[in-house]
């Protein structure tokens, strides 16, 4: 199989469980869900959806149950929407990554407060730039 047709079935997996999500999935547990990354197998008959959901631990939980429950409607309508010989197997997975990347960026801010704190602490100013190389006190142009 090529990966080119591989990577154009990923973006259009990817196009479609979204709009499937938006417009035609009813089930109340699920909350926001966005997919971030689509893997589909070599053979084309397996793919892992990759999701990234907002809210605590319990609304988490309560729409994976959702998406778990919905995966027969959502290849169904796979089926309807792509042309396929097999419409593939579809399993979700949670992806933390952007709660991950959240958290790093929330510690880099804390690290740059806590430097420029300390900088002004001991009373160290940053050079102006008049005070720049090749400046000297009392030099008029």
């Amino acid at each position: 199989m090529t990966t080119q047709r591989i990577e154009r079935l990923k973006e259009q997996l990817k196009i479609e469980i979204s709009d499937i999500f938006k417009k035609e999935l009813k089930d109340p547990r699920v909350g926001f869900v966005s997919i971030t990354d689509v893997e589909v197998s070599g053979d084309l008959r397996h793919v892992k959806v990759f999701v990234s959901i907002m809210g605590d631990e319990e609304s988490k939980a309560q729409t994976m149950e959702g998406l778990e429950r919905a995966t027969g409607f959502v290849r169904t309508e796979i089926g309807k929407r792509i042309r396929l010989r097999y419409t593939p197997e579809i399993r979700f997975k949670m992806d933390n990554s952007m709660e991950r990347g959240a958290r790093i960026f929330e510690l880099l801010n804390q690290v740059k407060d806590e430097r420029a704190g300390d900088a002004s602490s001991t009373g160290v100013s940053a050079p102006s730039r008049e005070d720049g190389p090749g400046s000297t006190e009392g030099e008029k142009t």
